[in-house]
């Protein structure tokens, strides 16, 4: 290096750290706090409640029958309420499900269509009776593409801490199509075993025990006495009321209900995904019916879990709250 040159660097050098470090000592001083854009999020997005998320089914179709205007609201609602995750209840893809984890229904129906950053956050599936139409295990494999579709197996449980108490959420996600073909009797059984088993050793630290499937086991939709649900229910009612299952989640009939049959558990439909059926009106369990596009909203604290129907203009057409 020239000798001009290595005294002009070493001048620009040192009258760089003369000016740093006064700046740097103001910044200490003045305790300013470097956050990131989560933080800041999190900061101002607070309620009295420590587990949120969506709840959306019967959506998958590249964007058509008003699927494109509700992935909108759930953007603009999860930009401006907490929400932790996005919960699928099934018929993810129209009409036979996906080929692989490579096929082109993931951008048309999925990543292309839920694209507000405020949806870039987990999402758990369960499978529904399209997704069976070609091969179910790709939307498991599709958890090694996806940073936020996260689905281990065709079954499993996950668990939300509700505040610094210990106290907990349990989700178990089921698999209720087989409970529909006689020729998957063993792998029902195993599935009835796990289901079970799970629900008897939950720990005492679980204050909530939400199930999600895809087939409801009551509804005031087109499937009120149909084999699909006389089914479901001859397998599940006895399971959720033995164990004390507060919710069971689902979709198939495309509407947003609230039912509470006799016994325990509290049954919501959230399948105004895309396209829309019917519903009926004066029946005796049924708290809430709506044919409306939209999706549900969850939350969750130790003692109350709160959930709203949302349509997709924002509406909110429905709030309960359950209690402990």
């Amino acid at each position: 290096m020239k000798r001009r040159n290595f005294i002009k660097n070493t001048a620009l050098t040192t009258l760089g750290a003369a000016l740093i470090s006064p700046l740097a000592s103001l910044a200490e001083s003045s305790g300013v706090t470097h956050l990131e854009s989560d933080d800041l999020s999190k900061a101002v997005l607070k309620d009295e409640y420590d587990v949120h998320f969506i709840a959306i089914g019967d959506w998958g179709r590249n964007g058509e029958y008003d699927q494109q205007e509700v992935a909108k609201q759930m953007g603009i609602w999860a930009a401006a309420n907490p929400n932790n995750f996005v919960i699928s209840v099934g018929d993810n893809f129209y009409p036979r499900g996906v080929v692989s984890e490579n096929d082109p229904l993931w951008h048309y129906s999925f990543e292309n269509i839920y694209t507000a950053h405020s949806l870039q956050c987990d999402w758990y599936p369960v499978l529904g009776n399209h997704d069976y139409g070609s091969e179910p295990e790709a939307q498991v494999r599709y958890s090694k593409v996806s940073r936020r579709w996260n689905m281990p197996a065709l079954y499993y449980t996950k668990e939300f801490s509700l505040g610094k108490t210990g106290d907990k959420v349990l989700m178990l996600m089921i698999d209720t199509d087989p409970m529909l073909h006689d020729n998957k009797k063993q792998e029902v059984e195993k599935q009835m075993i796990w289901i079970n088993d799970t629900l008897k050793n939950t720990s005492a630290d679980v204050k909530w025990k939400i199930v999600v499937g895809h087939h409801p086991y009551y509804t005031v939709g087109p499937r009120i006495k149909n084999y699909d649900t006389l089914t479901v229910r001859a397998k599940l009612a006895r399971v959720f009321e033995t164990h004390k299952v507060d919710v069971y989640l689902s979709g198939h009939d495309h509407s947003l209900q609230h039912l509470k049959p006799e016994g325990y558990t509290h049954q919501f439909i959230s399948g105004a995904g895309s396209e829309l059926t019917g519903v009926s009106t004066g029946i005796p369990y049924s708290r809430f019916q709506a044919s409306d596009h939209g999706f549900m909203y969850f939350a969750i604290n130790k003692n109350k879990l709160n959930v709203k129907a949302i349509n997709a203009a924002g509406t909110v057409l429905y709030q309960t709250e359950l209690s402990k």
